[in-house]
């Protein structure tokens, strides 16, 4: 709690588990530049006792917007309460982000993650995942050819904004209007494989709040996810609008003004 609040998040609504339940564990190993792992473990863990009743509908109608987890999607009764504050937001119109986020070791199968992802996904107005987890969120409803048809797809349902992650080779944002923006990743050196998720998307995001244009967007949550591969760290290298700024200044002094633009 003290590590949130001295970051300036709000604790206010944050629930205390009370049946023993437990935090997650994460051991992370960084062998060599090509070589990194991650172990989580989730037994029993407290996240996924977020219920229902939990969920405060004036909270949710404070929020610019807010962000479903589909690591949350995977048990319940967190599901039931991402699923709460996900009508709570839609009753209040505020905007329903979706972030895919999938992690094999808490699904029971694919089906599972399909009926899931798309439940949430067709009430999103932005959703954000790789080639593979949009690939999961289609398995029942039948896998696009290309990425712009899934966009099309999702964006009958409503969303504004689909972001699509290739990894090394970058990422595209497809909007509504028919345009797409597209992004490589900045130079790095890249110490670890994991943690660039969280910074691109936390970036991103923070640039959408801002009123910044959809390329300026995206080169933001690329500079940020490339720093982060870059430090070995994660919650605690995760850098500062300021840093990412000048990350992204420096970098096209150094490589040009197009060094991540597609």
């Amino acid at each position: 709690m003290e590590y949130f609040q001295n970051e300036g998040i709000d604790t206010s609504h944050v629930t205390r588990a009370k049946n023993g339940e437990c935090i997650g564990l994460t051991f992370t190993e960084i062998l060599s530049k090509e070589q990194s792992s991650i172990l989580m473990y989730r037994d029993n863990v407290a996240d996924f006792c977020l219920a229902p009743e939990d969920i405060d509908e004036a909270y949710i109608a404070s929020a610019k917007a807010i962000v479903i987890s589909g690591t949350a999607l995977a048990k319940s009764p967190s599901r039931e309460a991402c699923l709460k504050a996900m009508m709570l937001a839609q009753k209040n119109n505020v905007r329903i982000i979706f972030d895919i986020d999938y992690r094999a070791y808490t699904w029971q199968s694919k089906d599972e993650i399909a009926v899931y992802y798309s439940l949430v996904a067709r009430g999103a107005d932005i959703i954000m995942g790789s080639r593979e987890e949009f690939d999961l969120m289609e398995g029942i409803v039948g896998v696009k050819g290309s990425d712009p048809e899934s966009a099309r797809y999702w964006q009958s349902f409503g969303a504004t904004i689909c972001v699509i992650k290739h990894g090394k080779d970058g990422s595209t944002a497809y909007t509504n209007d028919g345009n797409y923006y597209s992004i490589k990743p900045f130079p790095a050196v890249v110490l670890k494989g994991f943690g660039g998720g969280d910074g691109y998307g936390s970036a991103f995001l923070y640039s959408l709040l801002q009123g910044k244009e959809m390329i300026e967007c995206l080169e933001f949550g690329s500079a940020s996810a490339s720093m982060l591969i870059s430090a070995h760290s994660c919650s605690d290298a995760m850098p500062t609008a300021e840093a990412v700024a000048a990350f992204i200044k420096k970098s096209k002094e150094e490589y040009g003004e197009m060094v991540a633009r597609a």
